[in-house]
C-alpha cells in the first residue's frame, strides 16, 4: 500500500487519482499462490496446559495525552516503507471502524491490496486457553489475546473494498477459544469462516509449505492448507513483549500458523516446542519465525494496541499486568509494523542482539531486514498519523 497524498480529495478526484498513480497495484506482485501437497493427518491433539500462576494487579497507567490524532503532514514518497498509527481509547465498534478507516486511507486504500473477489485470511493471536480466565483481573481480548472488534472491523472494510470471502486462522491451544472469546459471534454477519490450524480440517491432511531458498531452520512447514488458498494474508497481532523474543507483533504472530501436534518434541508436550533451542539465548526462534514468514508471506500487517499487557505474552509469565496504550499501528511491511510498534513499546527495533528488548535472542527484525522482507529501521520508515514520540508508551519486559 501507498501512502495517500490525496486524503483530503472527495472521493471522484481520490479515485481518478489512485487510478493514474498505480497505487491500485502495487501488493498484486506479492501475491504469488502456494503449491502445496498432501501429507497424512495430524496426530491427537495437545494435552491441558499446566495451572497459571496468579496475575499482578491491574496497573493504573492510563493512555497517552493525546486524544486525537494529531494532522499529519502530506506523505511524499521519500521511503522505502510506511506505517500508520491511529488512537482508539476502546474497542467501540464505530470508533475502531473510523480510527481503521483513516489509517488505511491514509496508506493509500485497501483498493491497492484486496481485488474483488480476493479470498482474504487473517491470522489473529488466540495464544494460550480459557482456562486462564478466571485467573485474568481483566477479560482476555483486553489483556493477551486480538480482540474480535479489531478482526471484525477490519472484515467489514475488506468486505467493503471487494474481497469475495473472510477466513479467520490461528492454531488453537483450544478449541473453546474462538466461542469463548467472542469469535464465532463476530464471525457470524462477516460469513466468516474460523479455522483450527491445529488441525488439518476441513482438509484430510496437512499441506508441505516450502519456505524457499536460503531456509535457516526449516526448508518446508506442514500446514493446513486453507493457508494455501487464500489471495491476500493479512497478521492481526497484539501488541505484546515476550520472555525470549523480545517483542511478539506481526512476524512472531505466525508462531501459530504450525499445528502443535507436528512440532513438538514430544506428545506430551503442550506447544510447539521443536522451534524453541536454548532458553538462555535462542538464535532459533527468530529463525523459525523468518522461515515461516518466507512460508506463508504476510501481505498487511495490524497491530492491536487498544488494551494489552506488559511484562509478558500471556499469563503464564507471571508478571503480565494490563495496560491502555490506546494505539493501533498498520503496514504493507510487516517489518516495518514491528519496528513501528517497538519503537512505541519503548524500544529501538535496531538494538544489537543481547540487549533490550532482545537480551534472550537474535534481533529477528534485524534478521528480517537483511532477508529483504522489510526495514527495521525507523529513518527508512514514513509514519502517517501522530508520530511515536507522541505517542510512546513504554512497555515492561518480563521477569
Amino acid at each position: 500500500m501507498k501512502p495517500n497524498p490525496a486524503s483530503s480529495l472527495s472521493r471522484r478526484r481520490f479515485l481518478r487519482w489512485l487510478a493514474t498513480s498505480g497505487a491500485g497495484t502495487i501488493a498484486a506482485g506479492c501475491r504469488a499462490k502456494q503449491i502445496v501437497t498432501s501429507l497424512p493427518p495430524a496426530a491427537p491433539a495437545a494435552s491441558p496446559a499446566p495451572a497459571a500462576p496468579t496475575l499482578l494487579p491491574p496497573a493504573t497507567r492510563t493512555p497517552p495525552a493525546t486524544s486525537t490524532p494529531s494532522p499529519s503532514a502530506t506523505p511524499t514518497p521519500s521511503f522505502p516503507s510506511w506505517a500508520a498509527i491511529g488512537q482508539a481509547a476502546s474497542y467501540n465498534p464505530a470508533l475502531l471502524r473510523k480510527t481503521l478507516a483513516q489509517m488505511l486511507d491514509s496508506l493509500g486504500g485497501l483498493g491497492s491490496l484486496v481485488r474483488p473477489g480476493d479470498r482474504v485470511g487473517i491470522k489473529t493471536n488466540l495464544t494460550g486457553s480459557p482456562m486462564w480466565d478466571y485467573r485474568l483481573p481483566v477479560p482476555a481480548t483486553e489483556l493477551f489475546v486480538t480482540h474480535p472488534a479489531v478482526v471484525g472491523v477490519l472484515g467489514e472494510l475488506l468486505l467493503d473494498a471487494g474481497a469475495g470471502s473472510l477466513v479467520v486462522v490461528d492454531g488453537l491451544g483450544d478449541p473453546a477459544n474462538y466461542p469463548t472469546w467472542g469469535y464465532t459471534e463476530m464471525a457470524r454477519p462477516l460469513n466468516a469462516r474460523l479455522v483450527d490450524l491445529c488441525t488439518p480440517e476441513p482438509f484430510a491432511g496437512y499441506a508441505s509449505f516450502p519456505v524457499g531458498p536460503g531456509a535457516f531452520v526449516y526448508d518446508t512447514f506442514s500446514l493446513n492448507p486453507t493457508l494455501g488458498e487464500v489471495d491476500v494474508f493479512i497478521s492481526v497481532a497484539k501488541m505484546k513483549v515476550h520472555s525470549v523474543a523480545g517483542v511478539t507483533l506481526a512476524l512472531k504472530n505466525l508462531f501459530g500458523l504450525a499445528p502443535t501436534s507436528q512440532y513438538r518434541i514430544s506428545p506430551d508436550h503442550n506447544q510447539r516446542s521443536a522451534f524453541h533451542g536454548s532458553y538462555a539465548f535462542d538464535t532459533r526462534v527468530p529463525r523459525v519465525i523468518l522461515d515461516l514468514c518466507r512460508a506463508r508471506p504476510i501481505h498487511f500487517s495490524l497491530i492491536d494496541g487498544v488494551l494489552t499487557g506488559e511484562g509478558g505474552a500471556g499469563p503464564w509469565d507471571a508478571s503480565l499486568s494490563p495496560i491502555q496504550p490506546g494505539l493501533l499501528v498498520a503496514s504493507a511491511d510487516p517489518v516495518a509494523a514491528d519496528a513501528v510498534s517497538a519503537g512505541i513499546m519503548g524500544f529501538d527495533p535496531a538494538a544489537s542482539s543481547g540487549t533490550a528488548p532482545f537480551e534472550h535472542c537474535d534481533n529477528y527484525l534485524a534478521l528480517a531486514h537483511e532477508l529483504g522482507l522489510g526495514t527495521h529501521l525507523l529513518s527508512e520508515i514514513g509514519v502517517t498519523g501522530p508520530s511515536i514520540e507522541e505517542v510512546r508508551f513504554p512497555f515492561r519486559l518480563p521477569g
